[in-house]
């Protein structure tokens, strides 16, 4: 009987978490892509789409994005966010919706007695302009899709020219600031200009 229960406890215990990195028990299967036509998949080829997750730790209220893959994993902390797939509707489907099937695991404790263990608390997939028909169910992290970045035949950006885009843009909003100096400069004439509005006094008392 000992050497049975032996035998049944004996399974080897999976990889030790790094806190650099993610399990490699973590792992998963991708899901067919919707974006599939006559069996070939249309628009940009999964593995150069580009999911933005975002994440909630309620226990702090910090929130940031994960910019992922398909196939990326992200441990934040004692989380780990794996995106396996990310889709967005075609130009001519509607309604329009974005979406990405992620994977969320949390090292935790069961029980107060057992230790720290890896567990999936959430498979599926999250859907931007409908949060509710997906929800990450967890006390402490909230997890939801906020971009996925992909085009179709006709649409000429890809998602690497939409991240350029982007930073493009941030200088566009520092060049905001530009047109400071030229109010500044601008309020430099009303100087300048006084006097000259004083020129023509003298030449009242003339007439």
């Amino acid at each position: 009987m000992a050497a049975f229960l032996a035998g049944c406890g004996g399974a080897p215990d999976g990889p030790a978490p790094e806190e650099t990195g993610v399990p490699d028990a973590i792992a998963s299967t991708a899901p067919r892509p919707k974006s599939v036509v006559n069996g070939k998949v249309i628009g940009t080829p999964m593995k150069d789409r580009v999911a933005t997750i975002g994440l909630l730790n309620k226990r702090n209220n910090l929130t940031q994005d994960l910019v992922m893959k398909p196939g990326d994993s992200r441990r934040v902390g004692n989380v780990v966010v794996k995106v396996a797939a990310c889709e967005r509707s075609a130009p001519w489907e509607k309604p329009v919706e974005e979406g990405a099937f992620v994977q969320v695991f949390v090292q935790e404790r069961a029980t107060a007695q057992e230790q720290l263990a890896w567990r999936k608390v959430f498979s599926g997939w999250l859907f931007k302009n409908s949060p509710a028909l997906n929800v990450v169910e967890h006390p402490v992290y909230d997890v939801w899709v906020k971009k996925c970045a992909m085009n179709f035949p006709g649409e000429e950006e890809s998602p690497a020219s939409e991240a350029s885009d982007k930073s493009a843009s941030k200088p566009s909003g520092s060049a905001r600031t530009a047109p400071a100096p030229t109010h500044s400069s601008s309020a430099a004439p009303e100087p300048a200009a006084s006097p000259a509005a004083a020129a023509p006094e003298p030449a009242e008392p003339a007439n």
